[in-house]
């Protein structure tokens, strides 16, 4: 109940909207994620944590981002995307919920202990998450697409 009141405010922000699918949009926010992704193990490999646990996290995102695009969803709230992945698409979001909430912790504060194989099995978990959701994304098709939508739109207006 609570997610579907912020996801109806966020609409009527305009933060949250149908857009026509984008082929080249979705494409875009894959490299980015391929490119973020790299970036974490050069930073872990350099021993900067707390940026590679940012890296990780957003490489996720942007392997979200591309989903959403793909069936035409323009959300501009990382909580509301992830809140999407469990809604509309029945994928779990446990583990991108995890490392926002570590990057986060990463990001805005200093009272923190943070070691290499943690930040390395959160990279992991981002390559698993990265290469689970590209492969949901390809499989998708054109009825997926349109049940998406249709069911984005009730939970835009408060009918879900």
């Amino acid at each position: 109940m609570k997610q579907s009141v912020f996801l109806v405010k966020l609409a009527k922000e305009g933060k949250l909207e149908l857009v026509e699918p984008s082929e080249n949009i979705k494409k875009a926010y894959i490299k980015k994620s391929e490119s973020y992704h790299q970036s974490s193990k050069i930073l872990l490999d350099a021993q900067h944590y707390e940026e590679s646990v940012s890296m990780a996290y957003y490489s996720m995102y942007h392997m979200l981002t591309a989903l959403l695009f793909s069936i035409g969803i323009k959300c501009e709230n990382h909580s509301a995307a992830i809140i999407l992945l469990k809604l509309l698409f029945g994928q779990d979001n446990e583990q991108i919920s995890f490392a926002k909430k570590e990057r986060v912790d990463k990001q805005y504060y200093v009272d923190f202990k943070i070691k290499g194989g943690d930040v390395e099995q959160l990279i992991t978990t981002a390559e698993h998450f990265n290469s689970h959701l590209l492969d949901f994304i390809e499989r998708l098709n054109e009825r997926d697409i349109q049940d998406n939508r249709k069911k984005c739109d009730e939970i835009m207006k408060g009918m879900c």
